[in-house]
């Protein structure tokens, strides 16, 4: 039996977030070319297919939802960033709103490399938890949200197929610390601070291996 969460839940994050995205000025993807070649390349290659797996592969992500992150490393109001990255903050610290509407627009235009996972016996399980979730200890399944395929929804839920298991262990690591704390209603908070490290290491596994 699937545990999913609560379609209130879901229904007020997706108006939240389609209310966000209606208000965004349209972004021009060619105005991004020279800040991706400058500041950007280095961790995450000029096309979004980073070849560091401490650093995220970008490419093909929702535009809305890479945006958001790269003003959620940014202080705003005189207030702390809301998702506190050093790098990250040194990055952003000189880009306008629209330097950051251009970049996400520019790679979510980029193709994502597939990827494939190594370890069969993480894939098994983690596969279990990414369709079906735990419903013993209330842990949603993660399609419920980023689909099955990892495509996510734009403007909602990031795309989430390919990318570093490393990267993904870091982050659901963080959720559960809280030392990353951007998620709307704390819904992966909730999530992540039911999961083992063997069971995040394995929902990041079989994540790798989605196309």
């Amino acid at each position: 039996m699937n545990f999913r969460w609560p379609a209130t839940l879901i229904a007020g994050v997706l108006a939240a977030s389609a209310a966000y995205a209606q208000t965004l000025p349209k972004a021009d993807p060619s105005k991004a070319q020279q800040i991706v070649t400058q500041v950007c390349a280095a961790c995450h290659a000029t096309d979004g297919n980073s070849t560091q797996a401490a650093n995220p592969v970008l490419a093909g992500q929702h535009a809305e939802y890479t945006l958001k992150q790269l003003m959620n490393f940014k202080p705003q109001g005189g207030k702390p960033a809301v998702r506190p990255h050093a790098m990250m903050a040194g990055m952003v610290a000189n880009l306008a709103a629209d330097d950051m509407r251009n970049l996400a627009a520019y790679f979510e235009s980029q193709k994502p490399k597939p990827r494939a996972a190594r370890d069969a016996e993480l894939v098994k399980l983690g596969q279990a938890i990414y369709r079906g979730g735990m419903l013993s200890r209330g842990v949603a399944a993660c399609s419920s949200c980023h689909g099955p395929n990892g495509a996510g929804v734009p403007a909602q839920f990031p795309r989430l197929a390919g990318q570093y298991a490393e990267y993904t262990a870091a982050q659901l690591k963080a959720f559960r610390s809280g030392e990353r704390a951007n998620d709307p209603n704390r819904m992966m908070r909730a999530v992540a601070e039911k999961l083992s490290d063997k069971e995040i290491a394995a929902v990041a596994e079989y994540i790798s291996g989605l196309r």
